[in-house]
């Protein structure tokens, strides 16, 4: 297979099915043509279209690579690959490439995607730390940072689904903007994309602004996208720090005339 007939994609999180399981699988690494040697590797989760991958190899987007599970072999792409500099070092992500069967197949079927609390003591500490906080102006439990990416809701128990732009994040909570609003109280599914990486929640829309963005509250993470956010966290700050210094810099020629 000619290596240049499939262009590279850039990964996305569609609201789907996706499982944080470890599964023993079989790399073998095709460049210019031509296959190298078999690695042995370990899927970090799985989902219909493909998988995340926990390798020592250094892959680049756009490589393909046959993965093998049991008699099952795939040929798929790399979509995404972990910085590394970065907690997700290693980590990259493939898609199987059309016509290929998924070598997972039967562990989708019988498992379901699991999410956990978003804070280690689930609902009764953010009970609590609301009421803790409540009075002051400054209701928010972390600080919320100005960010840019993409966003899919999917309503919970409903058929509604809509495409948005995250402006905003934080530990506990986003603030999507999008053309349709869903009202507040309603329950969703969210998937973010960040920095190349996404990260899905479940969460309620706690309220609308100016008729054109939601102020979302994360009540769950999905299980192995902990790491994940505390990436984009990390980023997001690293950025602010950044923005600051350039602030300094500029600023001190002119705080030295004026003196």
């Amino acid at each position: 297979m000619n290596d240049e007939a499939i262009q590279p994609r850039q990964e996305v999180a569609p609201v789907e099915k996706l499982i944080h399981l470890a599964l023993p699988v079989r790399l073998t690494y095709m460049r210019n043509g031509e296959r190298g040697g078999l690695e042995m590797a370990c899927t970090y989760d799985i989902h219909p279209r493909g998988a995340r991958l926990l390798s020592f190899r250094e892959v680049k987007v756009g490589d393909l690579i046959t993965v093998e599970r049991g008699r099952t072999k795939s040929v798929c792409q790399v979509v995404w690959t972990g910085d590394p500099d970065s907690p997700l070092r290693g980590q990259f992500t493939v898609e199987c490439v059309e016509g290929n069967r998924i070598p997972w197949e039967e562990e989708l079927r019988q498992m379901e995607e699991q999410y956990l609390p978003i804070t280690p003591d689930g609902p009764k500490k953010r009970l609590a730390m609301n009421t803790l906080r409540r009075g002051d102006q400054n209701r928010r439990r972390r600080p919320r940072f100005h960010v840019e990416g993409g966003a899919d809701l999917l309503q919970i128990g409903g058929q509604s689904s809509l495409e948005g732009r995250v402006e905003q994040i934080s530990e506990y909570g986003c603030l999507v903007s999008a053309g349709d609003l869903l009202v507040p109280g309603t329950g969703i599914r969210l998937a973010l994309n960040i920095y190349d990486v996404s990260v899905s929640f479940r969460g309620n829309v706690k309220y609308t602004a100016e008729n054109r963005a939601m102020g979302v509250e994360f009540q769950e993470i999905r299980q192995g996208d902990r790491p994940l956010l505390d990436y984009v966290l990390d980023q997001v700050k690293k950025r602010r720090t950044e923005d600051f210094a350039d602030l300094e810099v500029i600023t001190e020629p002119l705080t030295a005339t004026a003196g």
